[in-house]
C-alpha cells in the first residue's frame, strides 16, 4: 500500500486503503478501540465487507467491553452498562486518521475507532479514547495544545505465552541472564525480537527514536517520537499490541506488568508533557519556553539547579496542578494491584510526590531546554492505560492553570529518604479511596467518568482480596 508522510508519521489515506483492498493487498481490516485496561478490542472484517458496509456505518459492539476486568468478566456496579440495562450495543466508528498497515499481521490494516451511543449518536464519555479527547478539548478551549512523549518498558522472555500459561507463569526465563542497561552486546542478542518491533512500528507509521536495554534481565525500552496527546496514546496502544504479537510470532513473550518479579526492576511508562500555544488550529510555540537563552540555565527562584528562572507562568501552574492531583489521580498512573509493588525506595520508581530539576528520585522531573522544556511524570507504570494516564496528566495541569496554583520550591535531594514529602499510595485500595474522595477528580472529569473509573479500581482490588496466593499457601499451609 502506498503511504503519505505527515507530521505525525506515515499513515495510509482512506483512498489508499480502498485501493489496497480492491487490489487484494489488504484483505482484513481490524476495527478496534481501547478498553479500560488499555488493550485493543473490536472486530476483524473482510476488506470487501469493510467497503460495502463498515467504512460508512461502523461496527456495533457490546457495551460491556468498556465495563469489564482483565478476565473479561461483566463487572457489576457500573452505571454505564449492566445486566439491568441489558448490555446493549455501542457503535464503533473509524477514525480515518489512524489507518495503519500492520506488517506483522499479513494483509491487514488497523483502524482505531471512537465509540458512540446507538440510541443518541452522542460520544460515549466513559470510553478511554473519549476521556482523553475531552481533556485535549479542554486544553484547546484555553488555546493550548498538549504534547506528550512516553517511555514504555517491557521484559522479554524465552518462553512462549503458551509455555508460560501451562507452567502457571512460574520459573520464567528472561531472554538475558544479565542486566541489559545500555549494553549493546546484550541487546544485540535480543535484536531478532526487539528489532522486529522497531521495524514493524516504523512500517506502521509510528516513528521510533530509540530502543535500549534497561535495568533488568531481559528488560527493554522503546521510545516513540513525541506528538499530540491523542496520537501519542494511539501510538502506545499499537506499540504494546505489536510487541506482544511480534514476540508471540517468534515463539517468545513480553510483559508490560509493572513488577513481574519483586527482585527485578519495575517497568515504567514515564510521561513527558508540555503545553504549546494554539492559534487557528496551528501550534505556535511552547508555553513552557521561558526564553532565557538556550533554555534558561542558571539557578532560579526555585533553586532547581538550572530550570527555576526558565519556567513560565504556564509551566509553574501546570506543574503545581500535577503535584496537587498526583495522589488523587494514582489510579490513572497505577491501575492494578501489581502497580504498587513498583514503588520501592532506590528502585528508580518514585515514592515521593515532589518535583526537581533532572532528579530521578522524585515523581516529577523537569528536563529539556528551550522549546523542549517539559515535565516528566515518573509515576505511571508500563501497565497504565495511556489514554487514562495522559488524560490525568492534562487534567491535572489544566486544573493548576485554572486555579492559578503556586508552585512549591524544587526538591534537590534524595526523594526516597525525605521525611517531609507526600507519598504515592502504597496500595490500589488507598488509591481508590483518594480518587473517591477527590474534589479535583470530580471537577476535572465529571461524575460519570469519576464513578466509572472508581468502579474499575474497586473491582480490581476486590478480586485480589478474594484470591488466595501462592505466597500464602507456602507460608501458612504447614506452619500456621
Amino acid at each position: 500500500m502506498a503511504a503519505r508522510s505527515t507530521s505525525d508519521g506515515v499513515v495510509a489515506t482512506r483512498d489508499e486503503l480502498r485501493n489496497a483492498i480492491r487490489r487484494g493487498d489488504i484483505d482484513t481490516v481490524v476495527m478496534a478501540f481501547p478498553d479500560l485496561q488499555g488493550r485493543l478490542v473490536g472486530k476483524r472484517t473482510t476488506g470487501t465487507f469493510f467497503l460495502q458496509q463498515v467504512e460508512e456505518l461502523g461496527t456495533e459492539n457490546c457495551d460491556y467491553l468498556i465495563a469489564t476486568d482483565f478476565d473479561d468478566v461483566a463487572v457489576p456496579g457500573y452505571k454505564f452498562a449492566s445486566y439491568d440495562l441489558g448490555y446493549g450495543d455501542m457503535l464503533a466508528r473509524a477514525d480515518f486518521g489512524t489507518i495503519r498497515v500492520t506488517p506483522w499481521v499479513p494483509k491487514t490494516a488497523l483502524i482505531l475507532c471512537d465509540l458512540f451511543s446507538v440510541k443518541t449518536g452522542e460520544p460515549i464519555n466513559v470510553a478511554p479514547r473519549q476521556i482523553l479527547r475531552d481533556q485535549v478539548a479542554a486544553a484547546q478551549r484555553m488555546h493550548l495544545e498538549p504534547m506528550i512523549g512516553s517511555e514504555i518498558e517491557f521484559y522479554l522472555f524465552r518462553d512462549s505465552y503458551d509455555q508460560l500459561h501451562d507452567k502457571g507463569y512460574r520459573n520464567l526465563l528472561p531472554h538475558s541472564p544479565y542486566m541489559e542497561d545500555y549494553q549493546i552486546v546484550q541487546t544485540t542478542r535480543d535484536e531478532y525480537v526487539v528489532g522486529e518491533i522497531r521495524r514493524g512500528l516504523e512500517a506502521a507509521g509510528i516513528p521510533v527514536e530509540f530502543s535500549k536495554g534497561e535495568a533488568g534481565r531481559g528488560q527493554h525500552e522503546i521510545n516513540l517520537s513525541y506528538t499530540r496527546a491523542l496520537e501519542m496514546a494511539d501510538r502506545n496502544i499499537v506499540y504494546k499490541t505489536a510487541a506482544k504479537e511480534i514476540a508471540a510470532g517468534l515463539g517468545r513473550s513480553v510483559t508490560f506488568m509493572a513488577k513481574y518479579d519483586f527482585a527485578e526492576t519495575g517497568s515504567s511508562c514515564h510521561v513527558h508533557s508540555s503545553l504549546w500555544h494554539l492559534s487557528e488550529g496551528a501550534v505556535r510555540g511552547s508555553a513552557f519556553d521561558g526564553g532565557h537563552g538556550a533554555g534558561g540555565h542558571g539557578a532560579g527562584e526555585h533553586g532547581a539547579g538550572g530550570h527555576g528562572a526558565a519556567l513560565t507562568d504556564h509551566f509553574r501552574m501546570y506543574l503545581a496542578g500535577q503535584l496537587a492531583a498526583a495522589r488523587d489521580f494514582s489510579i490513572l498512573w497505577a491501575p492494578t494491584v501489581n502497580s504498587y509493588k513498583r514503588f520501592q525506595p532506590g528502585s528508580w520508581a518514585p515514592t515521593a510526590v515532589a518535583w526537581g530539576s533532572d532528579n530521578r528520585t522524585l515523581g516529577y522531573r523537569v528536563v529539556g531546554h528551550g522549546a523542549g522544556t517539559r515535565v516528566e511524570c515518573r509515576i505511571p507504570g508500563a501497565d497504565a492505560n495511556s489514554y487514562l494516564a495522559f488524560a490525568g496528566t492534562i487534567a491535572a495541569g489544566l486544573y493548576g492553570i485554572r486555579h492559578r496554583l503556586q508552585l512549591e520550591d524544587a526538591y534537590a535531594g534524595n526523594g526516597y529518604e525525605a521525611k517531609d514529602l507526600p507519598r504515592i499510595p502504597t496500595t490500589l485500595a488507598e488509591a481508590a479511596d483518594l480518587w473517591e474522595q477527590s474534589s479535583i477528580a470530580r471537577e476535572c472529569f465529571g461524575d460519570d467518568v469519576h464513578h466509572h473509573l472508581l468502579n474499575m479500581a474497586r473491582h480490581e482490588w476486590s478480586s485480589f482480596q478474594q484470591t488466595v496466593t501462592d505466597w500464602e499457601r507456602v507460608r501458612y499451609f504447614e506452619r500456621a
